[in-house]
C-alpha cells in the first residue's frame, strides 16, 4: 500500500504541478521517491554522535557515508521490491537434498517479512541447504507473541534433516530467537547454533522514539531487556553464549551505540562501515555464516546444553 500509494502521489503531484513548473515537478516527484535518503542520513548523523563514546572502534568520516550509500541502495530494494511483491516467490524447503546437512531457520526484523532474506534464500538453494523462514506477526506486537512462529519453524526445520538447525536471524529476530530460547528448557538442545546480524542485544538508543510494543521493548535496559536476560539466567545460567556468532558494525544506523549488538562470551564478529539493513547481505557476514551452517552440520547431532 505505502509503495502503490507513493506511486499514485507522484502521478498525482506531476497532474497538478507540470503544466505550471518543471522545476517543482521534479523536486516533488524526488522528494516522494528518494525523501527517505534524509532519514537516514538524520539517523546516520545521530549514531556517528552516539558511537564516538562507545567501546566499538570509532568510524570514519568516510566509513558512515559509505554506510549511508549502501542503506540508500539497499532500502528501496528490500521494502519496496522484495517485501511487498516477493515475498512468496521462493517458497520454504520441503525436502532436505543431504541429510547430513542442518536446516536453516531465517527470523527477519522489525517490520520485514520472509522476503528480506531472498538472497540468502537464493544462497542456500544453490549450496543445497534447506531452510525454513517466518512471518513475525503481529507486525507492532510483542516480541514475545513470536514465541509460537519461531517454535514451529524449528519444529519443521528439524522433521528435514533430523537435526537441530541453525537460526540466522536480523536485527529484533534474534531477540525473538533469545525470547524463543528463554521460552523453554530445552530449547538450546534443539538448535546447533544462533547467528544474529546487527541485534539490538541489549537495545538501542533510536527505540526511545517508538510507542509501539516491540519498539519500546529495544529501548536499552528496558524492563523487558532485563526480565529477558533473568528468564535466560533461570534456564540457562550461563547463558550458552558460545552458541552465538554476532555480527555487528561500528555505523549501523539502526542499533547504536555499536557494542549493543554484541553478547558477552559470544562469537562476536565486527564489519566496520555497514549499514544495518546491508549488514546482512555484506559478503563476509553471508560467507562465513554458511560456513559456520556447514560446520555446524559436521558437528555431532546429539548436544548437551552447556
Amino acid at each position: 500500500m505505502l509503495v502503490l500509494g507513493a506511486c499514485g502521489l507522484a502521478g498525482l503531484w506531476v497532474w497538478w504541478m507540470a503544466p505550471r513548473s518543471a522545476g517543482w515537478t521534479g523536486v516533488g516527484v524526488a522528494l516522494i521517491f528518494i525523501g527517505y535518503a534524509l532519514v537516514l542520513a538524520i539517523e546516520i548523523v545521530a549514531a556517528a554522535m552516539i558511537n564516538r563514546n562507545d567501546i566499538a572502534p570509532v568510524a570514519t568520516a568516510m566509513q558512515w557515508m559509505g554506510a549511508w550509500w549502501q542503506e540508500v541502495q539497499v532500502a528501496p530494494m528490500v521494502f519496496a521490491w522484495r517485501q511487498p511483491f516477493c515475498w512468496r516467490s521462493l517458497p520454504d524447503s520441503t525436502t532436505a537434498p543431504d541429510d547430513n546437512q542442518r536446516a536453516v531457520v531465517l527470523i527477519h526484523g522489525f517490520v520485514c517479512n520472509r522476503g528480506f532474506w531472498l538472497p540468502w534464500m537464493q544462497r542456500l538453494r544453490a549450496r543445497g541447504m534447506p531452510y525454513v523462514s517466518v512471518n513475525l506477526e503481529p507486525i507492532f506486537g510483542s516480541i514475545d507473541d513470536y514465541v509460537p512462529l519461531i517454535d514451529a519453524a524449528v519444529v519443521r526445520a528439524t522433521a528435514l534433516t533430523g537435526q537441530p538447525p541453525v537460526l540466522i536471524c536480523h536485527s529484533m529476530g534474534g531477540l525473538a530467537a533469545r525470547a524463543w530460547m528463554a521460552s523453554a528448557s530445552d530449547a538450546m538442545v534443539r538448535v546447533g547454533k544462533i547467528i544474529t546480524i546487527g541485534t539490538p542485544h541489549r537495545g538501542t538508543w533510536l527505540a526511545r522514539f517508538s510507542h509501539l510494543r516491540n519498539g519500546r521493548q529495544m529501548r536499552h535496559d528496558c524492563e523487558w531487556q532485563q526480565d529477558l536476560l533473568a528468564r535466560e539466567l533461570t534456564l540457562h545460567p550461563v547463558r550458552n553464549a558460545d552458541r552465538f556468532t554476532c555480527w555487528y558494525s561500528n555505523t549501523d544506523n539502526i542499533v547504536f551505540p555499536a557494542s549493543t549488538a554484541t553478547l558477552p562470551g559470544a562469537d562476536n564478529r565486527l564489519v566496520p562501515g555497514s549499514a544495518h539493513v546491508a549488514l546482512a547481505f555484506h559478503t563476509r557476514v553471508m560467507d562465513e555464516s554458511l560456513a559456520l551452517v556447514e560446520s555446524a552440520s559436521r558437528s555431532p547431532k546429539e548436544r548437551t546444553v552447556s
